[in-house]
């Protein structure tokens, strides 16, 4: 039996991940904020109503102590960390001129920084281990392209890509893959944020900007969490082993690189 680790996943993509992850027999620990206690509890609930054990633990990815007990603290009551999903992270919508230095700081500590800390504290307890390892960020359509609005947003998600291929060299000789997954425009409440603010600063009314953004989706539809956990199961199993430091995009078919 395998076991992952879902940062985020109170609710949204994360919480999807980890529902996926159960029903594909992993043992799953999943993690939050604080305030988010409440719903983390229900997926940890619904995470075992699949027939594997769950694990809720609250944790700030942005501190350096706090992941480190969240991996520990996986690693002692489930027996060991297999896959580390970084799921965790935030939005921010403004346009540049308007971003003070200390907004920018905050973005880049949880999306920047989180997924840093993510990756080297699973990577030290997968080579303690000895048995390799899956770990596996949340990247962006923002990952592979710049979008006005969202210029902070996207530099932190081409820092994740960044760093999943440097970190996918270096693990390599201990059994290690590293891969991101970069969602287009998904129902979720972020994107609801996003659609919000999005508005306010174009004059336009609720969901207008959203549905903008989704007329260009080839598919013809905006993604929900289940399409993107999809690929991050994908990603967790045997059958992605070789492959590593890829930055993949589950958008419906908005990019093309």
């Amino acid at each position: 039996m395998t076991v992952a680790h879902v940062t985020g996943a109170a609710r949204g993509i994360g919480k999807a991940i980890a529902l996926r992850l159960a029903r594909d027999g992993h043992d799953v620990a999943v993690s939050d904020l604080p305030s988010m206690a409440g719903e983390l509890a229900q997926t940890k609930t619904e995470v075992e109503a699949a027939g594997v054990r769950g694990l809720d633990l609250i944790g700030d990815v942005s501190d350096p102590d706090s992941v480190r007990r969240l991996v520990e603290d996986t690693a002692s009551a489930l027996g060991s960390l297999d896959v580390m999903v970084a799921n965790a992270g935030i939005q921010h919508t403004k346009p540049l001129l308007d971003v003070a230095p200390e907004e920018y700081d905050k973005i880049h500590a949880v999306n920047g920084r989180g997924a840093f800390l993510c990756y080297t504290e699973a990577a030290r307890q997968m080579i303690k281990q000895g048995n390799g390892g899956k770990i596996i960020g949340a990247g962006s359509i923002a990952a592979h392209k710049g979008f006005a609005l969202l210029g902070v947003y996207c530099s932190t998600k081409f820092a994740v890509r960044a760093l999943t291929q440097a970190a996918a060299q270096e693990w390599a000789e201990h059994g290690i893959t590293v891969n991101a997954y970069c969602p287009g425009i998904v129902d979720t409440v972020m994107w609801e944020e996003i659609d919000h603010e999005l508005g306010e600063i174009n004059k336009v009314g609720k969901g207008e900007s959203m549905k903008a953004m989704a007329a260009g989706i080839t598919l013809g539809r905006v993604s929900t969490g289940d399409d993107v956990a999809k690929l991050v199961s994908f990603l967790s199993g045997p059958d992605s082993d070789y492959i590593t430091g890829q930055a993949i995009l589950v958008d419906g078919g908005i990019l093309f690189v």
